[in-house]
């Protein structure tokens, strides 16, 4: 059954590869699926064991996955054992639902034939080349992941079966014309709302804060007045563009003459040819031009080239690394020299020298500046590293302070004042220099300043030797800093409670039907506006909360605008509005999908309730 498979992805008209449905296959663990366990189980699922290897191959993949998606900050959660655990949970987890579905597959009879399996082969850009099935691509990137041909083959199989059940129940769920009438309706509607704003901020000027109230809210909110963790830095910093000096005459000439090639154009030979099939044809066609006739003129009309053919033969000027080796061993060193019958990979060629470029050197004048600056680069990074060498020593020997490092590369010794992880200097904004200063290796006990760094090498041809000068743990900033913000933030909170305790008593009055009160208050209500659902104004929001108007009369409500004031929320009217039906398809859709998604969800749920699942000892272990 599978030789048909090989059969068929060798067949040179079928070069058409596979891709996305099984590489996340694999990512996901299928790979070790295949394969097995031994007795070391993470679990037993319905009496099939899902062996260690595949825990292990499934939480690797996901660690590689975050890794690649998250960058530097990986390296921070992956110090966090609990979120390593966690991960480890989540893998096993999805290899259960995995192994559930299988067997559910199993017992619905659903199939996946090898015609199927072959075209969803054929079918994979992650396998193509220019479009077309590229089997030494398929080869190469199945035996990368430890699959035969077998082995893929049933992977892609159990994949596309599980595909097969998530389609079916995705294409079980719709939505009848009139759920979708008024599912627009509701969607689309728009409401008219005037309001009328209380002003906490006034209303704030005008509160007090006692001692007692700051102290007392300082105690309880401590930890919303922590200082981070600070740091004070030495560091020398080396640059290798600042270490470039003028290059002498004799380095420049040195220089070119070590590297004439890259200042050279080899000699250039132009060649012509006459292609034939058969060897008895070229040697027609060389016993023609022995006698005189035109090399252009037979090269048109007798050489099965199409290309050369249309030129009289004409190859234009080739460089010994473009010259094909049949011209090449046909040594021709005269212009106008023929060669004898040559036979090719193509047929057989006559072949005529037409002309030679001798080698070319452009000459030291010519490319004098670019090759001081290549002197000078050199140079430069030259002394960069040997310097980095002095420093490296020099701090290492004297690991009290940076003095010895400054005095053995020539270069100042830089302070900085107190940074954070969120103030770091542009000169120290590298990710190796900042996990340097802030990863803890460089701090001594209780605060005091540790060891020298090693040498941090970064873009651009820098470097950097560095120390903790002062350290700063995190800690709670005294009350004398926050007490002036402690005493808005009161302030704030009166003023919101008064604003809220006026708002109500107004919202009581005007339901009551007392228009007058809003003037009474000092209040006027705002024009008229339309609102739709889409608006991110929490007013807006509010005002679909609201009950219809009734009885030509507003309907009331209470709110907060976008600045934190208390905002009384006339509701006017209520209309219906309209939607594109892209919009409209777009909508079904999305509520079609999320139907099937907790379908499946469920599903699995259900699957995970009926099963016998027993956790083996390389899942305890994690």
């Amino acid at each position: 059954m599978m030789d048909n498979l090989r059969a068929a992805s060798n067949h040179v008209v079928l070069k058409i590869i596979l891709g996305l449905i099984i590489l996340s296959f694999v990512l996901t663990g299928v790979g070790n699926y295949l394969i097995g366990g031994n007795s070391d189980y993470a679990a037993k699922v319905n009496g099939h064991e899902i062996s260690r290897g595949e825990l292990e191959q499934a939480f690797n993949n996901e660690r590689n996955r975050q890794q690649q998606m998250l960058g530097d900050q990986f390296s921070q959660l992956a110090s966090n054992d609990g979120y390593m655990q966690q991960m480890r949970q989540q893998a096993l987890s999805q290899l259960i639902d995995q192994a559930l579905l299988d067997q559910y597959i199993k017992d619905l009879h659903i199939g996946i034939s090898d015609d199927q399996v072959k075209q969803a082969i054929f079918n994979q850009q992650a396998f193509q080349t220019n479009g077309k099935f590229d089997n030494a691509k398929y080869n190469g990137l199945i035996a990368s992941m430890g699959f035969s041909a077998d082995q893929y083959a049933e992977a892609l199989r159990k994949q596309l079966a599980t595909q097969q059940l998530i389609n079916a129940i995705a294409n079980t769920d719709f939505m009848l014309k009139g759920e979708t009438s008024k599912l627009v309706d509701l969607v689309s509607q728009q409401r008219e709302i005037r309001q009328a704003v209380i002003d906490v901020n006034a209303l704030a000027a005008k509160q007090t804060a006692s001692d007692d109230e700051i102290n007392q809210y300082y105690q309880q909110h401590q930890s919303s007045f922590m200082a981070p963790e600070q740091f004070r830095v030495s560091y020398i910093k080396m640059d290798a563009a600042s270490l470039q000096e003028n290059a002498s005459e004799a380095d420049i000439q040195s220089w070119y003459d070590q590297h004439k090639a890259d200042y050279s154009q080899p000699q250039r030979n132009r060649y012509s040819i006459i292609q034939t099939k058969t060897e008895a044809d070229a040697n027609a066609v060389l016993d023609a031009l022995k006698k005189g006739e035109d090399f252009a003129t037979l090269a048109k009309s007798k050489s099965i080239d199409p290309i050369s053919a249309r030129k009289g033969g004409d190859m234009g000027w080739l460089e010994p690394n473009t010259t094909p080796d049949e011209l090449k061993n046909a040594n021709l060193t005269q212009k106008g020299q023929l060669s004898g019958v040559i036979k090719s990979s193509v047929g057989f060629l006559v072949v005529r020298l037409d002309d030679i470029q001798p080698e070319q050197v452009k000459p030291l004048a010519e490319v004098h500046d670019a090759v001081a600056d290549k002197v000078k680069q050199e140079k430069a990074v030259d002394a960069f590293y040997k310097m980095q060498q002095k420093v490296s020593e020099a701090a290492s020997n004297d690991n009290e302070s940076l003095a010895g490092a400054a005095q053995a590369s020539g270069l100042k010794v830089v302070e900085t004042g107190w940074i954070t992880r969120d103030n770091v200097p542009a000169d120290l904004d590298f990710d190796a220099v900042k996990q340097a200063i802030f990863n803890g290796g460089l701090t001594g006990q209780n605060g005091a300043p540790g060891n020298n760094s090693d040498i941090i090498s970064v873009d651009g041809d820098r470097a950097f030797v560095l120390r903790i000068s002062e350290h700063k743990p995190e800690a709670v900033k005294p009350l004398d800093q926050v007490k002036v913000q402690i005493a808005d933030s009161l302030k704030h909170d009166k003023a919101t409670q008064q604003a809220k305790a006026q708002a109500d008593k107004l919202l009581t009055e005007l339901k009551a039907g007392k228009q007058d009160a809003l003037q009474a208050a000092g209040l006027t209500l705002s024009a008229s506006k339309t609102v739709d659902r889409n608006a991110q104004d929490p007013v807006a929001q509010a005002a679909f909360n609201l009950p219809q108007p009734a009885d030509n009369q507003p309907s009331w409500g209470v709110s907060e605008d976008m600045q934190g004031n208390v905002v009384l929320v006339a509701l006017d009217k209520v209309s219906a509005g309209n939607m594109p039906q892209a919009q409209i398809d777009e909508m079904v859709k999305g509520v079609t999908q999320n139907n099937a998604q907790i379908a499946f969800e469920a599903l699995l749920e259900n699957l995970r309730k009926a099963a016998k699942i027993k956790y083996g000892t390389a899942a305890q272990n994690q």
